[in-house]
């Protein structure tokens, strides 16, 4: 990058390392540098291309014995045998290959990735993207009402899936409205809740997974999410609520 922010700003901001007055800037930085937006477009479908492909393999229980024992063959005393340089070379190309893989394809910033069979199939940097997209204006919506039997209608013939979709005003979360959005390459619903005055995003789609409890929260950005599968259908909270907060909604949609 010729800019003032270097890579390794980049890479934080995409790792969820930096805090949340750097973050800021550097997202203030993105509005106006073209080269910076697009070399984070870059990484994060890299990223994603390399999660969805399933590139990341465990070392085999074998290979990663005969690594320690040649490792530590190399740190004994001087009478321990010699072994060619080019094995050494080898060995450490092999490491370095696994290790840059394992980088790129392990999930970072929280509990979302693909490798868990418990997690959706999206990062969790998609996931904040998408709810801090919506915060900008005239995208919160497609359809605004507190009416469910409004807004739950609306999704006909727009998705190949009928979201569940209530009001909780009486619980202090107002449905708001829908819209739709994209999350790991396919459409999904969003109901939109206000809770005082913030605003939580709850994204729906459909899963042949089974049933979950509500998962421990994860944080990136400022913002937490919380996520569980509940009747054929995929869920996952996200705002910058208080998780408290953020749980008891979801502990009312699950039920």
């Amino acid at each position: 990058m010729s800019c003032d922010f270097t890579r390794t700003a980049l890479h934080g901001y995409v790792d969820g390392e930096l805090d949340a007055s750097r973050s800021a800037e550097f997202e203030r930085h993105l509005e106006a540098c073209r080269e910076c937006a697009k070399a984070l477009e870059t990484e994060e479908s890299l990223r994603s291309g390399l999660q969805r492909n399933g590139l990341y393999e465990r070392a085999p229980v074998g290979l990663r014995k005969k690594i320690r024992m040649e490792l530590d063959a190399a740190t004994a005393a001087p009478v321990a045998p010699r072994i060619p340089a080019w094995r050494w070379v080898a060995l450490a190309a092999s490491i370095l290959l696994v290790a840059s893989i394992s980088w790129y394809a392990w999930p970072r910033g929280g509990t979302l990735g693909t490798q868990n069979p418990a997690s959706p199939p999206f990062t969790a940097a998609e996931l904040i993207d998408a709810h801090i997209r919506s915060l900008q204006p005239g995208h919160l919506t497609d359809v605004a009402s507190t009416d469910q039997h409004t807004v739950k209608p609306w999704f006909n013939g727009k998705l190949d899936f009928a979201p569940p979709v209530k009001d909780f005003a009486d619980d202090g979360f107002s449905l708001i409205g829908g819209r739709l959005d994209v999350l790991g390459g396919r459409n999904v619903a969003v109901l939109v809740y206000a809770r005082r005055k913030h605003f939580i995003n709850v994204f729906v789609l459909p899963t042949k997974e089974p049933d979950t409890p509500i998962h421990p929260p994860g944080l990136r950005q400022g913002y937490q999410w919380l996520h569980w599968r509940r009747q054929g259908m995929e869920y996952c909270a996200v705002s910058d609520v208080s998780v408290a907060d953020l749980h008891e909604l979801a502990q009312l949609i699950y039920q």
